[in-house]
C-alpha cells in the first residue's frame, strides 16, 4: 500500500469539502461545521493545492463542482461515514451508507435466500447491491483473496477450519423422479443403489453429501449425468428412470411439470443435512457484513 501522499495530507479537509460540496456556498458551510468564513476559504484552497484541480468553481453566485471535484465527492461520500462509524463504534446504517456484497452458492442458495434477500435490501436502502456468484472449485481461494464476502453452502464438511461459519437452517433430502417412473412414494436404499442418477456438479465435480453418506457405509450410486444446477437436474428427469436427489425446499415443482415428474421420500441415508454461511474471520466486525449476517439469520427464521 502506497501512502506517501496520504500521509502528507490533511484529512480535516476532506470533511469541509464534503460539506462545501453539499451547501455550494462558503457561508453556508463556516456555519455548519462551526468555522469562519475565512477559514473554510483556506481549506478550500489548500484543497485545490492537494488536488490541483479547482474542485469548486463559482457559477451564477454558488460553486459548481468540477468532474475532478464530483469524482473526489462519489469517494468522500463512500468513505467519511465508514472512517466516522469505526471511530465511533456505531452500527452500520443502510439507508445512510452504499454498500456492495459478494455472495457465492447454488442456485439453491439463489432460490432460498437469495430472493427474500432481494427484498430486503430494496427496503433497507438505495445504495445497497448484492451479486451471487456460482459455486466454483476455487470459491475457498476467493474468499481468502477477499473476492467472496460471504458463502452459502450445505454443511458437508469440506469448509477450510479458518473460515467462521453458522448453521442457519436443517434441510431434508428429497429424491425427484418422472412421474410414471417404478418407484413408489418412499425410495428404498436397494432401488437408490440400483438407478442411474443425475448428479449436480457443486465443487471437485461432486454433490459432496450424498455421495459421502453412502461412500461412509462401503457403498456408491451410478451418476450417469452431472450438471451444475439443481433445476435443471430436476426438469432432465422428466420421461426417464433417472433419480435426482435435492434439497426439499428446491424440489418445488413449477406448475409445467406436476404432469410429469413427482417426489418421493429419500432413503435412510440421505435424511436432514445443516445448512450454513461461511466467512473469513477479517469480515467478522466488518459492520455491513455484520448488518448482512443479521438480515440472513432473518430469512431462516422464515424457513
Amino acid at each position: 500500500m502506497r501512502l506517501t501522499q496520504l500521509r502528507q495530507a490533511d484529512l480535516n479537509l476532506l470533511v469541509v469539502f464534503a460539506v462545501l460540496a453539499e451547501e455550494r456556498n462558503v457561508s453556508r458551510a463556516a456555519d455548519r461545521i462551526l468555522l469562519s468564513q475565512p477559514a473554510v476559504t483556506r481549506a478550500l484552497q489548500r484543497l485545490r493545492e492537494m488536488f490541483q484541480d479547482d474542485l469548486l468553481v463559482r457559477v451564477s453566485g454558488e460553486y459548481e463542482l468540477t468532474p475532478k471535484g464530483e469524482k473526489l465527492l462519489r469517494e468522500v461520500e463512500s468513505a467519511l461515514p465508514r472512517l466516522d462509524r469505526l471511530l465511533s463504534g456505531e452500527d452500520f446504517d443502510p439507508s445512510e451508507e452504499p454498500a456492495d456484497f459478494r455472495l457465492a452458492g447454488t442456485d439453491y442458495a439463489a432460490r432460498v435466500i437469495a430472493v427474500p434477500l432481494v427484498k430486503f435490501f430494496l427496503a433497507a436502502g438505495k445504495d445497497l447491491c448484492f451479486t451471487l456468484h456460482p459455486m466454483i472449485d476455487g470459491v475457498f481461494d476467493a474468499m481468502d483473496r477477499g473476492r467472496i464476502d460471504l458463502l452459502l453452502h450445505a454443511d458437508d464438511g469440506n469448509v477450510p477450519s479458518q473460515f467462521c461459519r453458522e448453521t442457519i437452517f436443517e434441510e431434508d433430502f428429497v429424491c425427484v423422479v418422472a412421474k410414471n417412473s417404478a418407484f413408489g412414494s418412499k425410495m428404498t436404499l436397494p432401488q437408490y443403489l440400483e438407478a442411474q442418477h443425475i448428479g449436480i456438479t457443486i465443487l471437485d465435480g461432486l454433490q459432496t453429501i450424498p455421495d459421502q453418506r453412502l461412500e461412509a457405509g462401503g457403498m456408491k450410486r451410478r451418476v450417469a449425468f452431472r450438471v451444475p444446477y439443481f433445476s435443471v437436474a430436476i426438469q432432465a428427469v422428466a420421461g426417464t428412470e433417472l433419480v435426482a436427489t435435492v434439497p426439499k425446499r428446491m424440489a418445488t415443482l413449477p406448475e409445467s411439470l406436476h404432469s410429469e415428474l413427482r417426489i418421493t421420500k429419500a432413503p435412510k441415508p440421505m435424511g436432514k443435512f445443516k445448512y450454513l454461511m461461511a466467512w473469513h474471520p477479517r469480515m467478522d466486525s466488518d459492520a455491513p457484513h455484520m448488518w448482512l449476517r443479521s438480515r440472513i439469520r432473518k430469512i431462516a427464521e422464515t424457513i
